[in-house]
């Protein structure tokens, strides 16, 4: 690996459009799979489909997984005073009150937003890092019920969808098959987990491999964009995990024992490196992975095709090495994989 010189073009690849998935493959488990098997010093190429995931796999590996559940946390309203329209992004929780970012001319505190469901927000103040601090009139449970009623998915803007027709089928494509309903808290889908299908995951488990489950509810900090063009400056946004006690024991019981411990999704694998063999945890995280971070947990990691300049794409980097990453994905534009969301996978082992 070259001497990183930490910059932000060192993360930039061109990406031909037509290469943007715009819908989920059925079945799931039938997209593409590219992995990057690691032997010491040396890696091979090999190009599979995700139902292969399994040949990847040994008895004794712990399968981590991230069982947020998205909801749907993007809200059109307008204003009271002017009818103006805003959009609203349900962002994250504070007490009573909820950050969101918005859009729309002349947002400022005291602006009262007329939403759906004779539901109203008042925007408090201006947080200076691209969100705005919100009350509702309606809190509480009744508050989300309300929400899973009236809100639309938040899908990323390059997936070409007519928003204002987004019904139950699109909300239940953007969740992974093990979104735990307890679990209600990202506005975004932690991607890589989309591919599994039930039966892939059985056809997993009867293999002797564990499944933990860990919750990262997905934020601004997953995706937000790197301005800085040294990136050790950028900020993280935190976003809010849990690992359980239970799970922590079982993946603390495979690190001992020399087991492989692979995370599903750069969520998962940001969980478990914050979280860093604890006994449980649960708080707010902002951990900024990039190369030469040396992972101390996850020794595998199952992800989708990141967007250029993107602390996804740092992440990878430092698990594998940025020159292998970025020649992988040279490679993938080559053989005409699908990017994204809703696109292929790589498993790096």
């Amino acid at each position: 690996m070259r001497n990183m010189t930490l910059k932000l073009s060192d993360f930039d690849y061109r990406l031909p459009e037509n290469l943007i998935a715009k819908h989920p493959k059925k079945p799931r488990d039938h997209s593409r799979l590219f992995v990057i098997e690691k032997n010491g010093k040396n890696c091979e190429f090999k190009h599979k489909h995700f139902f292969d995931l399994p040949d990847y796999l040994k008895a004794g590996d712990v399968l981590v997984l991230n069982d947020t559940k998205v909801f749907p946390a993007r809200l059109l309203g307008k204003k009271k005073d002017t009818g103006g329209q805003v959009e609203v992004l349900l962002h994250k929780q504070m007490g009573d009150n909820w950050e969101c970012l918005l859009k729309g001319r002349n947002i400022q505190a005291g602006l009262e937003i007329q939403l759906p469901g004779k539901l109203t927000g008042k925007v408090l103040h201006n947080n200076q890092d691209g969100t705005w601090l919100l009350s509702f009139n309606i809190k509480g449970n009744a508050f989300m019920s309300l929400i899973e009623k009236i809100g639309k998915v938040p899908l990323p803007p390059y997936i070409e969808k007519l928003r204002s027709k987004i019904g139950r089928d699109e909300k239940n494509k953007y969740q992974t098959v093990y979104a735990d309903r307890n679990k209600v808290g990202s506005v975004a889908a932690p991607t890589a987990g989309l591919h599994f299908t039930p039966r892939l995951l059985k056809n997993i488990e009867k293999m002797g491999v564990e499944l933990v489950y860990v919750t990262l509810h997905v934020g601004m900090g997953t995706f937000a964009p790197v301005k800085e063009d040294n990136i050790k400056k950028h900020n993280m946004h935190s976003e809010w995990v849990e690992v359980s006690s239970d799970a922590a024991a079982k993946i603390i019981k495979a690190k001992n024992e020399k087991r492989r411990v692979i995370a599903v999704g750069t969520t998962s694998a940001r969980t478990l490196e914050a979280w860093n063999m604890k006994k449980e945890f649960s708080g707010w995280v902002n951990i900024f992975i990039y190369p030469p971070y040396k992972f101390k947990v996850v020794d595998g990691l199952v992800t989708n095709f990141h967007l250029p300049k993107s602390t996804l794409l740092m992440l990878i980097s430092a698990l594998s090495d940025h020159d292998t990453i970025m020649y992988a994905y040279t490679e993938a534009i080559r053989q005409k994989y699908r990017f994204y969301s809703y696109g292929d996978a790589m498993l790096i082992i």
